[in-house]
């Protein structure tokens, strides 16, 4: 648990808290014996996993038959061993002395012999999961490694998230190891509902269909979930099945990383953190803030340092641009070809809004200050400015006059009261 002032306000944990929470809460008897897969996640998300993994292996490694990790990369392009390394704090001349033995591994969603399936949602389970919006059997498929050991052991952090309400615990099977038809069904389900009715809902049935694929993994299933701030620290953690787990974490994420303001703003300058290293994953800085920008306002994404609109799926996104959701439901063989989890994150970039006759009118404008050139951000239909003209200061303390400055963006969700 988090340690709270008198004021009852949550505080986080010092690392002595962390290391004496692990040791007290994990169980090892779960553990003991076993061949382990321990799935984390990759740089994209804020996360203390030197700290974790360091505790979990010095407690775990003695008394496991075997323990890996893999990168729940979901469609996140791979990670080169120095890059995994670094995630898990482990030096270069510890890998080779204390760590030669652990397997790291990258998820290959695209590799058709790396994935096993489990199984398969039938046309009945995705009616009725997603309350009659979509019917279709969709194949269940996950890496195959995870058939190698008798548990797999998910430590990862919960955030309010677009597409399955809050992120984490099941999540980090489906998408995170997953094959790509189950991504791309219920990405596009938490399209169809749109991200501002989705994010930051506890029990949605894009969380509904996660469990659902999760069940039929033969192995045993652990989390250690935890709730981190801004620097890493953590506000609380969880451990159990991982539904149990991210049930915990999620309450805790609900209090913590939903910021509420008392009107909408009509624009916002939306910081990208450098974790975010292309637009694929930068859209969080939308998603997040969606729901305080007033109609007809303008939410900027700044960020300097972004050359990628994504490495994996740029030339798909470039092909299509980003559009509200109606543009692509109300043209679907035009959109045929294209993965639904693609065109699902063209929707959630751009946001909510009309189609028309024709006519495409987004309730807000979305505009990129990055160095994706100005003519390629007409391409894929958002706006443009230069990085260089924007004075990052010159946007704070104005909340009174409509502007909103939110300097690391992408992981609290900002709501309207």
């Amino acid at each position: 648990m988090a340690s709270s002032t008198a004021e009852g306000v949550r505080t986080t944990m010092s690392e002595d808290e962390v290391r004496t929470w692990i040791a007290e809460n994990v169980k090892l008897e779960d553990f003991v014996g076993k061949t382990v897969l321990m799935i984390v996640p990759d740089a994209t998300r804020t996360a203390p996993l030197p700290l974790l993994f360091d505790t979990l292996h010095k407690m775990l490694k003695p008394r496991v038959e075997a323990l890996d990790v893999i990168f729940a990369l979901g469609t996140h392009p791979p990670m080169s061993e120095m890059q995994m390394c670094d995630l898990l704090g482990i030096s270069e001349k510890e890998r080779q002395r204390l760590f030669f033995q652990l397997g790291l591994y990258n998820h290959e969603w695209d590799r058709e012999e790396m994935l096993t399936q489990l199984g398969v949602l039938t046309e009945d389970d995705t009616y009725e999961i997603s309350n009659g919006l979509m019917r279709e059997e969709v194949p269940v498929k996950i890496n195959k490694r995870v058939l190698n050991y008798d548990m797999l052991f998910v430590v990862g952090p919960v955030f309010p998230h677009e597409v399955v309400g809050f992120s984490g615990g099941n999540k980090y099977f489906f998408p995170g190891i997953s094959g790509p038809e189950v991504l791309n069904f219920f990405h596009w389900l938490g399209a169809l509902i749109t991200n501002a009715s989705i994010i930051g809902v506890k029990d949605t049935p894009v969380r509904r269909v996660v469990n659902k694929a999760a069940s039929l993994i033969p192995c045993e299933r652990r989390a250690m979930t935890f709730v981190v701030a801004p620097d890493a620290s953590l506000y609380g953690m969880a451990y159990g099945t991982p539904e149990d787990a991210w049930h915990a974490a999620a309450d805790i994420s609900s209090e913590v990383h939903i910021k509420w303001q008392d009107k909408q703003f009509k624009q916002v300058l939306s910081c990208c953190p450098l974790m975010y290293d292309e637009l694929w994953v930068a859209g969080k800085c939308m998603y997040k803030l969606e729901p305080v920008v007033a109609d007809g306002g303008e939410l900027i994404i700044y960020a300097p340092h972004l050359t990628e609109i994504s490495i994996t799926h740029g030339e798909l996104i470039r092909e299509i641009g980003y559009h509200v959701r109606d543009y692509f439901v109300k043209q679907p063989d035009r959109f045929s070809h294209i993965p639904r989890g693609v065109l699902a994150h063209s929707t959630h970039v751009r946001g909510g809004g009309t189609y028309e006759d024709g006519v495409e009118k987004p309730r807000v404008q979305v505009t990129l200050a990055s160095q994706i050139p100005p003519e390629v951000c007409a391409e894929i239909n958002l706006g443009y400015r230069d990085p260089d003209t924007i004075d990052v200061e010159s946007f704070a303390n104005r909340e009174d006059e409509g502007i909103l400055l939110v300097r690391k963006a992408g992981e609290h969700l900002y709501r309207t009261r």
